[in-house]
């Protein structure tokens, strides 16, 4: 027998193995259970004289050029709030956006379509896959395991609903269950998963901000300004174009093969991750669930698939979970309550997190035990209250929001 064939890097195959996974149907039938969800809510304070906070600003300097500060809508205030799961979680609303209940039914929804996929047959349809297949996904995605990137695709949509809810203002449409319709009948999640890039839209949802802004059309659905469209345009191939200058590096001058370039300088790609450092010269690349395919002689289009359940399943439990602000206003952890080496980072949300929170710790020269991204939980050797405060600031310079503990829940049901 010959040695097994390796799998390279590609986009469209590993879009066509997702739709396939997909063609049979995602999501079994579940029906969550109502819940109460109680939520702080802190004012952000941005710079004098300046619409974006401090770290907002930093992060538009650094990575998000040729971008202006004024093409970027800043939260008001930052929530957080324990699931009912019991994991905590960190979302943003905008005074004139959609208000805090979007983030946090948004997250209900996510926990609801986590239980119906994990209750569908795709977690035995992935574990069937040919080896074949799971080579292009192992090639070309951050998540290689199908039921994973499922769930990671899942999480995207709810943050795309509520980070555009910053700029609910822009629109005609009123109240929760209109706003989250409008947004798909408009082609919005469609927008983003092909005018965005990923690094883009997880890092700015992180710190609250959006860079775009609606036109109403006359038929009242919306659309991306101009405007908004050729900035998104400028920083994608600003980003592509940042990563072919590091694997040009590392492969051209230094003789490094592909996987070798992409370890040693995964700080440089952090922020743009494989899927840009090896995109072929001049692809523009997309979301690999925006592309239709036709299965078994059926167009299977797997984007339209999870957003219209995510809509629908958002619509039902718009009605259900009630959200309940505590007056009391969260206040800056000044130490470990427990352990100094347990804390929680509720804002993260897929492996790429996972990666980026490891290293900085270890660049930190603190060992990492383990992080378990279902519960937000991070251990790590911290010797003492004094590391684990130079801990959380430098994940906050990151754009993440550590916390000491959960907080507490409103009694309620759980979903699942």
């Amino acid at each position: 027998m010959g040695s097994p064939t390796v799998q390279h890097y590609d986009r469209r195959a590993a879009s066509r193995v997702l739709a396939r996974l997909a063609a049979p149907g995602l999501f079994a039938a579940t029906e969550p259970p109502p819940s109460r969800i109680t939520y702080r809510a802190t004012a952000l304070q941005p710079e004098s004289g300046a619409a974006l906070t401090q770290s907002q600003r930093m992060y538009l300097e650094r990575f998000m050029r040729p971008c202006r500060p004024d093409q970027v809508t800043s939260a008001t205030h930052r929530l957080t709030w324990t699931d009912s799961a019991g994991i905590p979680n960190t979302g943003y609303f905008h005074t004139t956006g959609a208000g805090p209940e979007l983030a946090v039914i948004a997250r209900e929804t996510v926990l609801a379509l986590w239980h119906s996929l994990a209750a569908s047959e795709l977690p035995a349809r992935a574990a069937a896959l040919p080896a074949h297949d799971h080579g292009v996904l192992s090639a070309t995605t951050t998540d290689h395991d199908p039921h994973e990137i499922f769930r990671v695709g899942i999480e995207a949509t709810g943050r795309a609903l509520v980070q555009h809810g910053l700029i609910a203002a822009d629109t005609r449409y009123r109240g929760l269950i209109e706003f989250a319709t409008g947004m798909r009948d408009s082609g919005i999640f469609t927008a983003v998963a092909t005018r965005w890039f990923w690094e883009l839209q997880a890092s700015t949802f992180r710190r609250g901000m959006i860079p775009v802004r609606f036109a109403t059309q006359p038929d009242g659905s919306v659309r991306y300004t101009a405007d908004s469209i050729a900035v998104l345009r400028a920083m994608k191939d600003a980003t592509i174009a940042d990563a072919h200058a590091v694997m040009q590096r590392a492969t051209s001058e230094e003789g490094l093969e592909t996987e070798a370039a992409v370890a040693k300088y995964h700080d440089d790609l952090d922020l743009i991750s494989r899927q840009y450092a090896l995109l072929p010269a001049g692809t523009r690349p997309t979301c690999l669930a925006a592309t239709q395919h036709d299965v078994d002689g059926a167009g299977v289009h797997v984007l339209a698939t999870v957003v219209d359940r995510f809509i629908e399943t958002f619509a039902a439990l718009a009605g259900s979970v009630e959200v309940i602000e505590d007056p009391t206003e969260e206040q800056p952890g000044t130490g470990p309550t427990g352990d100094d080496g347990v804390f929680y980072v509720p804002d993260m949300s897929c492996r790429h997190c996972v990666r980026t929170i490891t290293a900085l710790l270890e660049s930190m020269q603190i060992p990492v035990v383990e992080v378990d991204l279902e519960s937000k939980r991070v251990v790590a050797r911290i010797r003492s209250p004094r590391n684990r405060l130079r801990v959380f600031e430098a994940l906050r310079d990151g754009g993440y929001n550590p916390v000491d503990d959960v907080p507490a829940q409103v009694p309620g049901a759980s979903v699942g």
